[in-house]
């Protein structure tokens, strides 16, 4: 499986919410004073587990197919692992992803095939995509992405307020911007997590993770 498509497959996911009030664009000093706050959270963060609805519209046929399942992260020594069960229409599994130690697993539970791919020299494109928004810091952020603060906004986890901050990311890597223009994150910057983040492909394909 090529990077590109597994990256596809992969890129975002999280618990259940919907969008609410937004503010106005924020200046730099706005944005840097988050990055701070990712900093700090970082340096607390173990792990996060969360349902997720992942929906991803298809610009050439104008459809949106949706999956949905549980995922978690862990951070270990060697860094962040990340792991997903897609279930299929009846809530049973349908396929697991595993990310650990620079290696995608993807397991298709019905015809009981087990996928292997390694990251090799692309560990860090890897990372940069599969683990944004979880536990890493603003500094590693704004090493691997070009960033606009587009402004706080409210969203609602599980019945109550976020108050998050919406940002705009461009990669640094040329291989990336390939396969992503620019993603959008919705992050909890006193937690450490995203709670909604947006894929846009050169081919205006897009995925909704939230």
């Amino acid at each position: 499986m090529k990077l590109r498509s597994a990256l596809l497959t992969l890129a975002g996911t999280f618990v259940a919410l919907t969008a609410g009030a937004q503010g106005p664009p924020s200046s730099p000093a706005q944005r840097d004073a988050v990055l701070a706050q990712m900093d700090k959270a970082s340096e607390q963060f173990h792990s996060a587990r969360a349902d997720f609805v992942w929906d991803y519209f298809q610009a050439v046929v104008k459809e949106t197919s949706t999956q949905t399942g549980p995922i978690y992260f862990e951070r270990e020594a060697k860094g962040t692992q990340m792991g997903a069960v897609v279930l299929d229409a009846q809530g049973r599994k349908n396929r697991v992803l595993q990310y650990k130690d620079g290696l995608l697993r993807f397991y298709d539970v019905p015809n009981n095939q087990v996928r292997l791919l390694k990251a090799g020299s692309n560990q860090a494109q890897y990372e940069s995509v599969l683990t944004l928004g979880f536990g890493g810091s603003g500094k590693d952020l704004a090493l691997a992405w070009n960033i606009t603060d587009l402004g706080p906004e409210t969203l609602t986890d599980s019945g109550q307020p976020v108050k998050t901050e919406k940002l705009d990311l461009v990669s640094k890597d040329p291989e990336v911007v390939k396969m992503f223009t620019h993603v959008t994150i919705w992050v909890d910057p006193v937690r450490g997590v995203s709670l909604r983040q947006v894929f846009d492909t050169p081919s205006h394909d897009r995925r909704t993770a939230t």
